[in-house]
């Protein structure tokens, strides 16, 4: 992509319009979080009478639905809540959610995402181009230097996001964030419960034929993970719902359907969630050959000094101002032993369709068809 995007430079026709816009946002025991990210959405830099906020409350039983009611009446008509029983996941209250919706735009934010004010505008000035059918903005780390899992982050998503920006001018971006992205009404497409949103939706919208494209002015501000058990637990919970995702668009990855973005697919995701299997074989055959030429041992020691890296970064994963050199092997080790764990799941045929985000619980598996 870095040498396509100066060669096709398909950049995005930006211009200041403003069409009606709904956030949706699907909410589970969010009562310490739900106020604060309404009241910010609400206070965007956009006009009020074309932005309002859908909640849904996917079964919550706290005092999310309590709240709610009080938000409701301090802020009118900008707010609506509709509540999801019994709970059934994110993926089903965005399905729920979208038949509630008029707006000409749907953006999606999570309870406690924290928007830049000028992040809703940013977002929809890409609709001005009718070839743009799908926009996610960056994501900012509030707690960054927290923990070496939370620098592994933050570096794992400036190398995301430069791929974002390189993959826009050739055309589509592969992966979106979540909790701040939108999408044209009328191109949202019915998700399978397991299916995730962040993925499945922006494949259908290349699907119909439109661009998904990245808008690094759009900002949202939400806290990283900060221990690795939480980070492991939600990297194999997003590995997993990736991999159904990618069974169940598996067209795209036909080079005769789209070769260009065929290739992103399979590059950018597929090899990706399956990069340990030819990292454990480059392990195992380098030590096998390191004898034979002085270049082998060179790349043998490199490779143990990576991993030696992940291990020194494990061991201070809590603590404060360590180098990025440790942390960024050690969040690659993590990212693919999630992957590892994902992918056994896939074979066993295991779905994930809730889970607490930032409790730290373990999300609850089914098998395929149950």
């Amino acid at each position: 992509v870095l040498i396509l995007a100066p060669l096709l430079d398909r950049r995005v026709r930006k211009a200041d319009i403003e069409p009606t816009v709904t956030v949706v946002i699907a909410a589970f025991n969010e009562e310490a979080e739900i106020g604060r990210t309404v009241s910010n959405l609400l206070e965007q830099d956009y006009p009020p009478e074309r932005l309002d906020v859908l909640v849904v409350s996917d079964g919550s039983t706290d005092r999310t639905d309590e709240v709610l009611a009080e938000l409701v009446e301090r802020h009118g008509p900008r707010l609506r809540t509709v509540r999801q029983e019994p709970r059934q996941g994110k993926t089903a209250a965005l399905n729920l959610a979208m038949g509630l919706v008029s707006a000409e735009i749907v953006a999606f934010a999570d309870a406690n995402s924290i928007y830049a004010r000028g992040a809703v505008r940013a977002l929809v000035r890409n609709f001005a181009d009718p070839s743009v059918g799908y926009v996610t903005g960056r994501m900012s780390y509030t707690n960054a230097d927290g923990s070496g899992v939370a620098g592994g982050c933050l570096a794992y998503m400036g190398y995301e996001n430069l791929l974002r920006r390189l993959e826009t001018r050739v055309g589509s971006i592969v992966g979106v964030d979540g909790g701040i992205d939108a999408i044209r009404r009328e191109l949202y497409g019915w998700m399978r419960p397991e299916e995730l949103p962040d993925f499945a939706l922006p494949l259908s919208v290349v699907e119909r034929g439109s661009r998904v494209v990245f808008e690094p002015d759009a900002v949202l501000f939400e806290p990283a993970l900060a221990r690795a058990s939480d980070e492991m637990r939600m990297r194999v919970r997003v590995a997993l719902r990736a991999l159904w995702t990618l069974h169940d668009k598996r067209p795209l990855l036909n080079p005769f359907r789209g070769a260009l973005y065929a290739w992103q697919l399979l590059s950018h995701k597929a090899i990706r969630y399956l990069a340990f299997v030819p990292l454990a074989g480059l392990l195992v055959l380098n030590a096998w050959v390191a004898a034979r030429h002085p270049f082998y041992l060179g790349f043998l020691v490199a490779q143990l000094s990576c991993y030696t890296l992940a291990a020194a970064g494990h061991l201070a994963r809590n603590t404060r101002f360590v180098p990025a050199l440790l942390f960024a092997p050690y969040y690659f080790c993590v990212v693919n032993a999630a992957c590892v764990v994902a992918l056994w799941k896939f074979f066993m045929r295991q779905k994930v369709t809730v889970w607490k985000p930032r409790a730290g619980d373990e999300p609850q598996y089914r098998a395929r068809g149950t």
